[in-house]
């Protein structure tokens, strides 16, 4: 029986899951990326980690009675706006600028001169703007633009030079037109963008050293795969108009199904195309990486058991680790807002938690004001679907109870992409 692995590349490490072609998962696997100098990171480390996933995949295939040489197709997320450059070899020049990296003040002013006003690459945080300033500090003739999924799947398979068309978006891509723009080569040469490809399109077969080092076969084909948000929505949901999302990881990212395209980068919000339906959606900076910055998991476990959710506590917090905001507003100065102070640590939480089912809310609300549906279902993904105290504040923040998630790991989402 044939097997397919998506291989999901988070911030904290890589995860990987095997599915039958039923989608139910076989195996799972995780590995944690390497200790890295934020200011200097080396994407070769994404590669060891992924690496090192596959063989643990493998092995946990073993102990189930399968085998690597039952794969026959393998996708790859990434997350959205992470890239670096790459020498035609495959080797990284520049450091790699991760999907919350910002200050690139002056490439943005370069951008407003040549591109629409309201293009989503416009802003000081922008991902065409990272990778301007990419160029400007490459140690090397680069050859190539990669995201962070288009890196592991060119390592993968040796032929470098492809995306797939969500990763891409953020970047300038238009998944309406199926091209680059033109005013593009205005402040990027054009020859380092990749080829973009529709999510699931067969790329190569894995080449001989990745299936030799990972214990995967030979025939295993690398597809086109997808951003680590949506391959958290393609995990949980079905394909229908409606269906919501929430992904409570370190970030909180939101996508509602629906059946036109809806883009308004003032705000952050963008669609990306899925088959023949479109994802409309942002993230927002808020989220679990604000509540582990004040928190450890044990404090939010015993503080969250105290929060009274009838009694709301009035504050009027905007959780940030730091300055800057990408949806539903999109402001990289927008200063983080939490004070005043409760004395007691589970109101200060409360606050905290309040504050992210506001923002959520918001969002949804900002795409059904453009012509979008407000979700008729909102499933949730990621850790925070856990905290139970936390679904009872958005739930009376959104109207409805959300609903945790059948399958929230990412990595199953973008294996169900690697059958063409």
């Amino acid at each position: 029986m044939s097997l397919r692995v998506g291989i999901d590349i988070g911030t904290s490490g890589v995860r990987a899951a095997a599915i039958d072609p039923q989608d139910h998962v076989v195996a799972t696997a995780r590995a944690p990326h390497l200790p890295q100098d934020p200011q200097q990171i080396d994407a070769e480390k994404w590669w060891d980690a992924t690496q090192a996933c596959i063989r643990t995949l493998v092995d946990a295939l073993a102990s189930e009675g399968r085998s690597g040489q039952e794969v026959t197709g393998l996708a790859v997320d990434g997350t959205s706006g992470t890239m670096l450059l790459t020498d035609a070899g495959i080797r990284p020049i520049t450091p790699a600028l991760m999907y919350n990296s910002k200050g690139f003040e002056v490439e943005a002013g370069r951008i407003a001169r040549v591109a629409p006003r309201t293009h989503i690459t416009q802003g000081a945080n922008s991902a065409l703007g990272r990778a301007m300033r990419l160029v400007s500090v490459s140690e090397g003739t680069p050859r190539y633009l990669m995201h962070q999924a288009d890196f592991i799947t060119a390592k993968l398979t040796r032929r470098p030079g492809f995306s797939d068309q969500n990763n891409a978006l953020k970047t300038g891509f238009d998944p309406g037109a199926g091209t680059w723009p033109d005013w593009m080569g205005e402040v990027l040469d054009p020859a380092l963008l990749p080829r973009c490809l529709p999510v699931g399109t067969p790329i190569s077969s894995i080449c001989p050293e990745a299936a030799q080092i990972s214990g995967l076969s030979p025939a295993t084909v690398v597809y086109a795969g997808t951003t680590d948000s949506i391959a958290a929505f393609l995990a949980s949901a079905p394909l229908e108009v409606g269906i919501a999302v929430t992904s409570l990881g370190s970030t909180l990212a939101v996508k509602v199904l629906s059946d036109m395209r809806i883009d308004d980068p003032a705000i952050g919000l963008y669609s990306h195309r899925v088959k023949d339906i479109w994802l409309a959606g942002g993230a927002s900076n808020t989220g679990g990486a604000v509540l582990a910055h004040y928190f450890t998991g044990e404090e939010l476990n015993r503080l969250s058991a105290k929060i009274d959710t009838s009694y709301a506590t009035g504050l009027n917090y905007y959780p940030l680790l730091s300055a800057g905001e990408r949806f539903p507003i999109n402001d990289p100065n927008l200063a983080p807002h939490l004070s005043p102070r409760p004395s007691e640590d589970h109101l200060f939480l409360q606050g905290m938690l309040e504050a992210m089912a506001r923002i959520e809310a918001e969002c949804y609300r900002a795409i059904e004001e453009r012509g979008g549906p407000f979700p008729k279902t909102v499933l949730t993904a990621g850790g925070g679907a856990k905290n139970e105290k936390w679904t009872a504040l958005r739930a009376g923040a959104l109207g409805q109870t959300p609903r945790v998630a059948a399958e929230p790991e990412a990595s199953v989402g973008v294996a169900k992409l690697a059958t063409g």
